[in-house]
């Protein structure tokens, strides 16, 4: 059975899990989806075509599913989509899509957004991706899964972050991010790989040796990057490296979150 404070306001329409936790002040809207044994600590507002997977805890004064930043967005109907067992920290800002970008936010299981956050509109956050204190992402932005952003980041629209890498914090990122990649400075150079991350993730010490030898191709190699990209993905027996390659030499794919009903 859901506990919801006497103050709480929950809209006609909206649809409350089993055993969810809804505090003082809260807000919740009347196209709001809530799953199972979410919790809402106090003067949350969760608004527009919303739905939040079990066990999400969205902490003081965040805002979710508001209307885009955007002065194109006209009041299409757009949503958002976030997933199960995140964290939602204070003061966080998640916007719904819009028509030209797709109309869907999406974020994954497991992601812990720091006080602060802010997420824009149409952009697409994989699993277990940590966004520290006020960092943000632009509109339509992919950050793949098991990313970290570093604290007061900022990623430009239509920026793509590969799976596993690392942001340092202070960093404004224009450009995309190879996967594994790390970037640091003031406007994001690409310096090397996130090591710590993938000992972190136990992969194997070949498979470290290998993006070593593809990050100095991409680095110092003959030909231009998108040449040492492709030979790197047509020439080595690793995944890791595989994955980068693909990343550098693909189309950008905004479906790699499989949309939830």
């Amino acid at each position: 059975m859901s506990r919801i404070h006497p103050s709480a306001i929950i809209e006609d329409g909206a649809q409350i899990g089993q055993d969810c936790v809804i505090g003082p002040f809260c807000h919740v809207g009347p196209q709001v989806r809530l799953g199972d044994r979410v919790e809402l600590k106090s003067h949350v507002v969760v608004t527009g075509e919303t739905s939040i997977g079990d066990d999400c805890v969205i902490f003081n004064f965040s805002v979710i599913g508001e209307i885009p930043q955007d002065l194109k967005f006209g009041g299409e109907n757009t949503r958002l989509e976030i997933g199960k067992r995140n964290r939602i920290r204070e003061h966080v800002t998640v916007n719904t899509g819009t028509e030209g970008g797709g109309g869907v936010t999406r974020i994954g299981d497991d992601c812990l957004l720091m006080a602060g956050v802010h997420v824009a509109h149409d952009v697409q956050i994989g699993n277990r991706v940590i966004m520290v204190n006020h960092s943000g992402a632009a509109g339509h932005c992919i950050i793949e899964d098991d990313v970290i952003i570093g604290g007061i980041s900022g990623l430009h629209q239509w920026v793509r972050v590969g799976r596993g890498a690392i942001i340092g914090a202070l960093t404004m990122v224009p450009n995309d991010v190879i996967p594994y990649g790390l970037v640091q400075a003031s406007r994001g150079e690409l310096e090397g790989l996130n090591l710590v991350g993938l000992k972190r993730r136990g992969v194997s010490r070949a498979d470290i040796s290998a993006l070593r030898a593809a990050f100095r191709e991409l680095s110092e190699g003959e030909g231009t990057f998108m040449d040492r990209a492709k030979r790197l993905g047509d020439s080595t027996d690793s995944d890791y490296v595989r994955q980068i390659a693909e990343f550098v030499t693909g189309e950008s794919d905004r479906s790699f979150l499989t949309p939830r009903k």
